[in-house]
């Protein structure tokens, strides 16, 4: 009887070990101009952003899987806006360090490497935010910014980022660090 019982529990532990909790797929998103790789199947949200008097559309693919929300932002600036893509990137990058309380500048970042879907590597820069804490949760976040020209001569903002909520703070480069993470931004493809 005991050991039938140790087979049951050994054969259940097998079984809950082949259930990942994180179900990797790869999204296509052709309006937006991207492949991304999804730990689950995200939603999709779009709206309009009122920037000096206009209407700018962004996307947001997003997917919440236990403490972690990925997500891909993407605003599409049109060849008569894409000079407002500087300030904007700008007051996006500034609306997150903010709340983070740090700059540019003084946030903890690291050189990266992003490959284009024509397989094109592009060097940019990956911050890890630690936010001000808000009662008992803990907030960290690691965030990319990418830039890309359209072949209309418009242009794309694409912010690539994973939220971490938890009761522990946790170092924020060495946890999103971890494959689960790395996989997320190594495997994002703007075209």
């Amino acid at each position: 009887m005991l050991r039938k019982f140790g087979v049951v529990l050994t054969l259940a532990l097998l079984l809950s070990a082949c259930s990942p909790k994180l179900d990797w797929r790869t999204v296509q998103s052709p309006q937006d101009r991207y492949s991304a790789l999804f730990p689950g199947k995200p939603e999709k949200i779009q709206r309009k952003l009122p920037y000096q008097n206009q209407e700018i559309p962004q996307t947001l693919e997003a997917v919440k899987i236990e403490d972690d929300i990925y997500s891909v932002s993407t605003i599409h600036l049109s060849k008569i806006q894409a000079t407002l893509a500087p300030k904007l990137l700008e007051q996006l990058q500034g609306n997150l360090l903010n709340r983070a309380n740090v700059s540019l500048e003084s946030a903890l970042s690291v050189d990266a490497l992003y490959q284009t879907a024509n397989k094109q590597r592009i060097a940019t820069k990956d911050y890890f935010l630690e936010f001000k804490s808000t009662g008992a949760v803990e907030q960290s976040m690691r965030v990319r910014w990418i830039t890309r020209i359209a072949p209309d001569n418009g242009v794309w903002i694409y912010q690539i980022s994973v939220l971490h909520k938890a009761p522990a703070r946790v170092d924020a480069k060495q946890f999103f660090s971890e494959e689960a993470y790395a996989n997320f931004f190594d495997e994002f493809r703007p075209e």
